[in-house]
């Protein structure tokens, strides 16, 4: 699907459920204007457009949001435990926890100064791991462990469970990216 497609559609879901013709929302660190009427996705700190990936995230987790199909449920899964996640697992390490590992595998304890600028706290696991709030209600960890001689540096993301409840796998992935790509 091209992204002129996958915006139509997110848009066309966003319209179902949506009563306002301004609604924001905050990504990480910023907050994004939707609208409606103009069919953009503005980040409010700088005024330009968001890029169409995160777009697309945006409407689907407003329009998840607004049909009450997310809620937390506290049970944290990897990207393999996803349906159609394990077959896409590859691609997922490729664009995920490899730029993970080149910024943060020497030094895992580097992760924990992203939470002085996003929303989110220092949890156990690993050499070092963080719980990141990505969207209200949506987020994240980042589990990390330090190589050794005999066994290279590892990373790994969880999710809520009942996030394919907004996002469907290709759209975990991608929202597994730009989340990687923000750090």
């Amino acid at each position: 699907m091209t992204y002129e497609a996958a915006i139509a559609k997110a848009w066309e879901a966003f319209d179902a459920v949506a009563s306002s013709d301004l609604t924001t929302v905050t990504f990480l660190a910023d907050t994004y204007e939707v609208r409606r009427n103009e069919r953009k996705v503005v980040s409010v700190s700088c005024g330009t457009p968001a890029k169409e990936q995160l777009g697309i995230l945006i409407l689907h987790t407003i329009a998840g949001s607004l049909r009450g199909h997310f809620s937390p449920s506290g049970q944290w899964i990897s990207f393999k435990e996803i349906e159609g996640g394990s077959f896409y697992y590859s691609a997922f390490r490729e664009g995920t926890i490899s730029p993970l590992l080149r910024k943060y595998g020497a030094s895992p304890e580097r992760i924990l100064d992203v939470l002085g600028r996003f929303r989110g706290k220092r949890i156990e696991g690993g050499d070092a791991a963080i719980e990141l709030v990505t969207f209200p209600d949506v987020s994240v960890r980042i589990i990390l462990w330090r190589g050794d001689d005999e066994v290279g540096p590892e990373a790994t993301m969880l999710f809520d469970r009942n996030i394919t409840k907004i996002y469907p796998m290709e759209d975990v992935a991608v929202f597994s990216r730009v989340v990687v790509h923000q750090l």
